[in-house]
C-alpha cells in the first residue's frame, strides 16, 4: 500500500502529516514554509508511493467557506498541475487547531513548547490525516 500525507495548509507555513505504508497510523511529519511546498511534495512523493493527498477544507460555523479557502483553491491548482498522478481529498479541519493546541497541553507540553506555531500546525495535519482515516 501507499502512504496517504496530509496538508494543513497556511499562508506562511504548512503543517504535514503522514500514514504508514498500511494506512492505519497517523504521524506527524514536518511543517514547511509554504513558499517551499510543492517542491518538498515533489521531492517526497519521488521516494515515497503516495496514494493521495489529504487538504484540510477549513470551514465556518454555518459550513460555508473560510476566508481561507481563498488562499488553498490556488495552491490545490498548483499542485494538481505539478503532481497531476496524486489526487487530492479534501476534509472538514474545523477545530483542528483548537484540538492540537488542547492535545498540547493534555500531553503535559510547557507552554514555551506550545507557543511553536509549527508544532501547532503539524499537530493540525495529524487530526485532518486521522479523520480522513476514521471516515474510511
Amino acid at each position: 500500500m501507499a502512504r496517504v500525507l496530509a496538508l494543513d495548509f497556511g499562508k506562511v507555513r504548512t503543517g504535514i502529516a503522514v500514514t504508514d505504508e498500511l494506512q492505519i497510523i497517523a504521524s506527524g511529519l514536518t511543517t514547511v514554509n509554504t513558499k517551499e511546498l510543492i517542491p518538498f511534495l515533489k521531492n517526497y512523493i519521488s521516494e515515497e508511493n503516495v496514494e493521495c493527498f489529504v487538504v484540510g477544507e477549513p470551514k465556518q460555523m454555518d459550513a460555508t467557506a473560510s476566508e481561507s479557502e481563498a488562499l488553498i483553491i490556488p495552491f490545490l491548482q498548483k499542485l494538481s498541475k505539478a503532481i497531476p498522478n496524486v489526487p487530492v481529498v479534501r476534509v472538514d479541519e474545523r477545530f483542528t487547531s483548537k484540538m492540537a493546541f488542547q492535545s498540547m497541553i493534555d500531553g503535559g507540553m510547557k507552554k514555551k513548547q506550545r507557543k511553536n506555531k509549527a508544532l501547532v500546525d503539524e499537530i493540525s495535519a495529524t487530526l485532518i490525516l486521522q479523520s480522513y482515516l476514521s471516515s474510511k
